[in-house]
């Protein structure tokens, strides 16, 4: 019996070196992430993937779901930033009605990754509700 071997590898080609400075700096790098097509008709949720000085190395699409809801499996957000050896991260997600306020729904999922981001040291710096137009920030409105 052959047992699997695991193989864990980084690789970042980007020249550019995008920095997520504040909210808003994270909102357009996100906001570019989004297809025009699609971000009034149905639920993302995405992840930005960040070094310890912010800088992206990446944005992960985690989840396409309906129009008001998409499923938000948090072993896959860390898995990621794990295999990304990202030491922050911004999770993000867009409401197709254009209403940025958050739901009890938003609040307990970002409550739930952040404490698991406790646990391993990486670090959540903010929450991301996003429309064509605007966004709302959970750092920048002390819900964090």
């Amino acid at each position: 019996m052959k047992i699997s071997e695991i193989s864990v590898s980084y690789s970042n080609s980007n020249k550019e070196k995008l920095k997520a400075n504040n909210s808003k700096d994270s909102f357009e790098i996100l906001l570019k992430s989004w297809s025009k097509n699609t971000i009034e008709l149905q639920e993302e949720f995405k992840v930005l993937l960040l070094n310890k000085g912010n800088v992206v190395l990446g944005v992960y699409d985690l989840s396409k779901g309906g129009v008001s809801s998409t499923v938000v499996d948090s072993k896959l957000v860390f898995a990621v930033a794990l295999k990304c050896n990202a030491s922050n991260i911004i999770i993000a997600h867009n409401h197709p009605s254009g209403n940025v306020k958050p739901s009890d729904a938003d609040k307990n999922i970002t409550q739930k990754i952040k404490k698991a981001s406790q646990y391993l040291d990486i670090v959540l710096l903010d929450h991301i509700i996003i429309s064509k137009n605007d966004f709302y920030s959970f750092s920048d409105n002390g819900i964090l």
